[in-house]
């Protein structure tokens, strides 16, 4: 897996995640001291929580995936460590879409490229849990890379997102946003109605797997092209 960032000494990879607290820490002050002065002491909890969502998965994401609780089968597509026989499934984080996605992509492209990292990270996951004789394991997960249509095509069931979920979202929705502006290439509020949360089975996966191939090989195309011209 060529991720960037964990293709970076570790040296480099703590002084980048110190250079974001350091820059976070700061505006908190400055947001604090403006704060004070106005009287709007509000300011200070919402600039805490909001930064905080924000630099996170920086800090998060590189740690769980040292201690083998987060796994990567692409640069953009993580899940948790099975647990209770299901595998909770992640698109990726505004971590990875920082590393990972090439800033000078059109909006299309970039689409595209988050795409096709999702289903190369599918089709990783089943050859993995073929391997460990492991496809009667369920795969639940959130997405807004995928419409209701490709996510039934590729073998994926929408399903109600519960109340803890949702807190969850609306507590990321800054990140959510900065993630979605970054796919898109310019500023774009996402709908919180519009991601899924969707569950599966691998072998449910299984039978869509020439389907979701044939998608994935697709996309590797149009994104050869594109960059070509």
């Amino acid at each position: 897996m060529n991720h960037p960032f964990y293709l970076k000494p570790t040296k480099e990879q703590h002084q980048i995640q110190i250079k974001i607290g350091v820059i976070a820490l700061f505006f908190n002050i400055i947001v604090s001291v403006l704060s004070i002065f106005s009287g709007l002491y509000f300011f200070i909890c919402v600039s805490i929580a909001i930064t905080l969502s924000i630099i996170a998965p920086f800090f998060d994401i590189p740690a769980l995936k040292k201690q083998g609780k987060l796994i990567y089968y692409s640069t953009l597509f993580v899940t948790e460590k099975e647990e209770k026989g299901i595998i909770k499934i992640h698109g990726g984080s505004l971590f990875d879409y920082v590393f990972v996605i090439d800033k000078t992509l059109s909006g299309k492209q970039k689409t595209n490229f988050i795409l096709q990292k999702y289903l190369e990270g599918i089709l990783n996951l089943i050859d993995s849990c073929e391997k460990d004789n492991n496809t009667a394991v369920r795969i639940k997960g959130t997405t807004y890379i995928l419409n209701e249509r490709t996510a039934h095509k590729i073998g994926l069931n929408i399903i109600k997102t519960d109340f803890i979920q949702k807190l969850i979202l609306t507590f990321n929705y800054v990140n959510i946003l900065i993630s979605n502006s970054i796919a898109k290439r310019k500023l774009s509020f996402p709908k919180l109605t519009t991601i899924k949360t969707f569950e599966s089975t691998v072998e449910e996966l299984i039978k869509r797997r020439e389907f979701i191939e044939g998608l994935n090989d697709k996309l590797k195309n149009k994104i050869t092209l594109s960059q070509s011209h």
